[in-house]
């Protein structure tokens, strides 16, 4: 009886290996996930802030004047051109959307949420607010969306939803990025919100 216990224990401690390496992998996987979702965001905000001409810094005709007129630093409005024109004409809240394209209130919330998401989920840290404000924000562009023109349900808008919820869930912030760290402070542990 002793030989077959050993055995069992052999391959427990084997299964249990493999387990901590798909989970170590996992933990890596989920970990670029979170990273090249934060550069998404950062990257977006720096190319409304500065017209980079990657989305941001085209005229009216489509000529690009990079750190023209349409940066946010010259003036330009960060979300008058998705809310006053890429607001579908049947989509039911299309006048609450349009009302709000090009306010300074609209503007300044939506750019520091996309700085703050950016750097949350880069670093690793803050990341329940970071993942629910970028969850937000993603819901927001996916009803000012509606109706879908390629699927009738599912859209980037909505897979940024999902993706905001496992990276919360993963605790992504861990593997590479400043989680752990940012877990032991003390005004987090008080705060757990803050996680």
């Amino acid at each position: 009886m002793a030989a077959i216990h050993t055995h069992d224990r052999a391959n427990e401690v084997v299964a249990t290996d493999a387990s901590a390496a798909t989970t170590t992998m996992l933990d890596k996987a989920i970990a670029v996930l979170r990273i090249t979702f934060g550069i998404t965001f950062l990257w977006a905000f720096l190319d409304k802030l500065l017209a980079l001409g990657f989305h941001t810094g085209y005229d009216q005709e489509g000529n690009l004047d990079r750190f023209g007129d349409a940066a946010w630093l010259n003036g330009g409005s960060p979300t008058e051109g998705f809310l006053a024109f890429g607001v579908p004409a049947d989509n039911p809240l299309k006048d609450v959307f349009t009302s709000m394209a090009g306010q300074g209130w609209v503007d300044v919330l939506f750019m520091a949420g996309l700085l703050g998401i950016g750097i949350s989920l880069l670093s690793g840290a803050a990341m329940r607010i970071g993942t629910a404000a970028g969850a937000l924000m993603y819901a927001f562009m996916y009803v000012a969306s509606l109706p879908l023109e390629n699927n009738p349900l599912v859209d980037d808008h909505l897979i940024g939803i999902i993706v905001m919820a496992v990276l919360a869930l993963a605790y992504a912030g861990r593997t590479w990025g400043l989680g752990t760290w940012w877990e032991s402070q003390g005004i987090v542990k008080k705060n757990p919100v803050l996680r």
